[in-house]
């Protein structure tokens, strides 16, 4: 049995074959000072960036540099579940998500099979087979080896070749990620390489957007990386701020809209948050409002509010962005309408 945090990384390292069509000699030949050997920055970004992404299924592997090959069967929480498609990731999730304070585990059902973050797939015969897997990718992750997965590359690319005096060779056209690792991986050390931009890229907000050099590129991996970084501690608050409303009772302290006031409308009712997701508010006449609630993050942490019954508590009704919270007290921010505020405080 074993716990999971989210974690990035990579395994088990092999190099894949690949055959690319080469095209022919340029007639002109020239230097390029924006050359690039296999050890270059530039070849480690665009290699992380074209590793396989097992992120999809963390809830079930805690591996985002790998992904369980279906079918497979796992006990969540104690319970059974076979998995025949990516379809049946929903009875797992829906077994995780049932509670928010309970401790969760899954036990893998061996042997599997694991993709691999360069794409290769393996068999593990075991819970120690399967921690040494996780291992590596914590290794990989703290070198600064793990696959980014902020942005795509939008294909297909071109990559023009040099020798080490810098004379142009030729150049290969990439049409895919997995082309783009594989030859990145297998660059030999007497060659060098440019590539050919502009190149569009993706960004994970599903943006898209025009990468003009190597810095611009550097630049683009750098936001990721933040904006990896920010997300994971914002997911470690969202679980947090979860514990802390189950485990306690709470008021409307302050409910401002236009600047007026309104928390005398909530004036002796008793939040309570259940472990179920589940909250009830019940004042002195026995008057009870049920609801539902969720913390969820990205950039920032969200809690959505969903009462029923009474129009005043539907006027709580919204995904709150989360602008500050502590054991005592919890400020919201309404993500329609900016001018809207509420904070609740412990009983």
């Amino acid at each position: 049995m074993k716990k999971f945090k989210i974690i990035t990384g990579i395994a088990l390292m092999s190099i894949l074959g690949f055959a690319s069509c080469q095209s022919e000699i340029d007639n002109t030949q020239g230097q390029n000072p924006n050359t690039n050997t296999a050890n270059s920055t530039a070849a480690n970004n665009l290699k992380r960036t074209s590793m396989y992404n097992g992120s999809f299924d963390d809830f079930l592997d805690g591996a985002s540099c790998s992904s369980i090959v279906l079918p497979a069967t796992a006990t969540v929480n104690g319970i059974k579940v076979s998995l025949f498609s990516q379809l049946d990731y929903q009875q797992v999730t829906s077994i995780l998500a049932a509670f928010n304070t309970n401790q969760d585990t899954v036990v893998l059902q061996f042997p599997l099979r694991i993709r691999l973050s360069n794409y290769t797939e393996v068999t593990v015969s075991s819970q120690t087979d399967y921690n040494t897997l996780m291992s590596t990718c914590g290794m990989a992750e703290s070198a600064h080896q793990d696959a980014i997965s902020g942005l795509d590359i939008n294909f297909p690319i071109t990559i023009m070749t040099y020798s080490l005096n810098m004379d142009q060779t030729g150049s290969v056209v990439i049409e895919n990620k997995e082309q783009l690792y594989a030859y990145m991986n297998t660059m030999s050390s007497d060659k060098l390489f440019a590539m050919s931009y502009p190149i569009s890229i993706t960004l994970s907000d599903g943006t898209k957007t025009t990468v003009s050099s190597d810095t611009d590129f550097q630049s683009r991996i750098d936001e990721c990386t933040s904006s990896k970084t920010t997300m994971t501690m914002m997911a470690s608050n969202a679980n947090k701020l979860e514990v802390i409303l189950a485990n306690g009772l709470f008021r409307v302290d302050s409910f401002l809209k236009a600047g007026v006031n309104t928390a005398s409308n909530y004036a002796g009712y008793t939040m309570n948050f259940a472990n179920n997701l589940s909250v009830t508010a019940v004042n002195s006449a026995n008057t009870t409002v049920n609801g539902t609630y969720a913390a969820s993050s990205q950039l920032d942490v969200f809690l959505k509010l969903n009462f029923s019954g009474i129009t005043t508590f539907n006027l709580l009704n919204d995904t709150w962005k989360v602008t500050s919270f502590s054991a005592t007290s919890i400020s919201l921010q309404s993500t329609t309408n900016t001018a809207v505020t509420v904070v609740l405080k412990q009983i």
